[in-house]
């Protein structure tokens, strides 16, 4: 089978191994496949990130501004933690094979795998997901910022703040 079908008349993909669609490589046991509207043009309003896991490795802090992500667990079992913006508290929800959780847009939320050959996937309400990530939230804000507004030591802030990596995506690092 061909990697891409194309219907002539149209010009729609209806076809994509996500297999070769990689939105981010930690390494062979941890990394994450995406299919959405951007590799393949017929999707509308769906997208979705094919998640592997190892034991103890965390997606790091995030959130999707655009869409509400179904995460479903393929095999292997996580924990999804997400924080209510409405109450500020957090929901800790442990999954296995064949349980889903429902992250509403906007929501801050991680996914923490158990087991090793954890698989997840996030499916999206929306064509192309958006995702801000902790780290970039962390790195790209100016060095100053936080130790103003907490009142916390500007050195110290800078010099933690210079081990976080832009994009973390998948840790520990």
């Amino acid at each position: 089978m061909t990697s891409e079908k194309t219907n002539e008349g149209t010009g729609l993909n209806y076809f994509l191994d996500v297999n070769n669609n990689p939105f981010f490589v930690k390494n062979s046991k941890n990394f994450i496949n995406i299919v959405s509207s951007q590799q393949l043009n017929s999707l509308q309003d769906v997208s979705m990130l094919d998640i592997f896991l190892s034991k103890d490795s965390i997606i790091e802090p995030h959130y999707h501004p655009n869409g509400s992500e179904l995460t479903y667990c393929i095999s292997g079992s996580a924990t999804i933690s997400m924080m209510n913006i409405h109450t500020k508290e957090f929901l800790h929800t442990h999954i296995t094979k064949g349980q889903v959780v429902n992250i509403p847009q906007g929501w801050w939320h991680y996914q923490l795998a158990h087991e090793d050959h954890t698989h997840l996937q996030g499916i999206f309400n929306v064509g192309a997901p958006e995702v801000v990530f902790g780290s970039d939230l962390l790195t790209q804000t100016p060095s100053d910022v936080f130790p103003y507004t907490y009142g916390i030591d500007a050195t110290q802030w800078k010099s933690v703040i210079e081990q976080v990596k832009p994009m973390t995506v998948i840790g520990p690092s």
